[in-house]
């Protein structure tokens, strides 16, 4: 029994810890600030601020509640522990370890502490040289990240995409929209390499593959990134992919330049020429601001002498379907000898094992 006092008092010391990380404080004065916010009689009158706010309030009720389950189930079992009863022992075990699941879980959560972490994610996926074998290995990729997003029941949209001259992808953008989708998927930015049997060769021959994968979160609205009118020139285009008839007789695609910095964003897949050019902004907008926070970076670094990191460029994971079934994160050391299940979408062990490493 006093080695149960013990688990339980450490337990107690390390839900105290957990609530700092995970600003539960804070979190609370927030979800009062949204409240009063909710209770305006002018609230429901903006349709796209009210809908955020209910989200962000639904999520961090659903945070705070989760954590407070496990600070009373904590007390309640110090309690016990204190009465000394013997009998008491087998049900206080049964609970501790369900207790301690709760937390290892809940723990996981200081893993999302960047400051986008909750937010949406913007995806774009690029064919590396390498003509059809390239373009085919990026909608592979794309199907994985489809696959992975309909596990999570997450929502995803495909803004724009050119495809391959024979057959894949040169290039695709979507947004997945879910909790934490750009937390948990900016593990998955960098060089993606593919090693297989072409099925593109008539002499069967082994080919390497690469694509490029870089992953923005999506930028809302209280985020300061200005984009000028006078600094963008907007281009109309007809559609090239699928989207029914309307798309064949209206010029409904948008292709938007940002003449500082010569970025340039386009979207087709909307129904409306106004759709595309709001789904580009927002693109345009993640590009931007991630353009800002580079360059602050450099500064940091050439002041503090180090140099940066280029994780674009870079492999960070190798999948092999010849000759033999191995899929291995560099960053990481991860590997499943069950390649098929990964490109099915099965990538949470890659994902789970970057951001713990990074927490580190």
């Amino acid at each position: 029994m006093e080695e149960v006092k013990n688990k339980v008092l450490k337990l107690k010391e390390a839900a105290y810890e957990l609530e700092k990380l995970l600003k539960i404080p804070e979190k609370k004065d927030r979800i009062k600030k949204l409240q009063a916010e909710m209770s305006k009689p002018s609230f429901w009158q903006e349709n796209t601020s009210s809908t955020e706010i209910v989200r962000q309030l639904k999520h961090l009720k659903n945070e705070v509640s989760r954590w407070q389950y496990l600070h009373d189930k904590i007390f309640e079992l110090s309690e016990f522990v204190e009465i000394g009863d013997s009998s008491l022992g087998p049900e206080i075990i049964r609970e501790l370890n369900a207790v301690e699941e709760k937390y290892n879980l809940l723990q996981l959560e200081t893993l999302f502490s960047s400051k986008f972490d909750d937010s949406n994610a913007i995806i774009e996926i690029n064919s590396g040289a390498g003509g059809t074998e390239a373009c085919d290995w990026a909608s592979m990729l794309f199907r994985m990240y489809f696959r992975w997003a309909q596990e999570q029941d997450f929502d995803l949209q495909v803004v724009n995409q050119l495809d391959g001259e024979e057959a894949g992808l040169k290039n695709i953008t979507f947004f997945i929209t879910g909790p934490r989708a750009y937390g948990l998927l900016k593990s998955e930015r960098g060089v993606h390499r593919l090693v297989r049997i072409s099925p593109f060769d008539s002499n069967r021959r082994r080919h390497t593959s690469f694509a490029s994968v870089d992953v923005l979160p999506e930028v809302k609205g209280d985020i300061d990134v200005e984009i000028k009118p006078q600094d963008i020139r907007v281009d109309t285009y007809r559609s090239s992919g699928a989207g029914g008839q309307h798309v064949n007789v209206t010029d409904s695609a948008v292709r938007i330049t940002h003449l500082p910095t010569g970025i340039v964003v386009s979207c087709q897949n909307e129904r409306s020429q106004h759709q595309n050019k709001q789904a580009a902004l927002k693109v345009l907008t993640a590009k931007l601001y991630e353009l800002e926070e580079e360059k602050k970076e450099k500064e940091i670094n050439k002041v503090a002498g180090k140099k940066k990191k280029i994780e674009w460029g870079s492999q960070i994971r190798s999948y092999v379907l010849h000759p033999y079934l191995l899929v291995k994160d560099h960053r990481t050391g991860v590997e499943n000898h069950n390649a098929s299940e990964v490109l099915d979408g099965r990538i949470d062990n890659f994902i789970w094992a970057y951001l713990k490493k990074k927490s580190k």
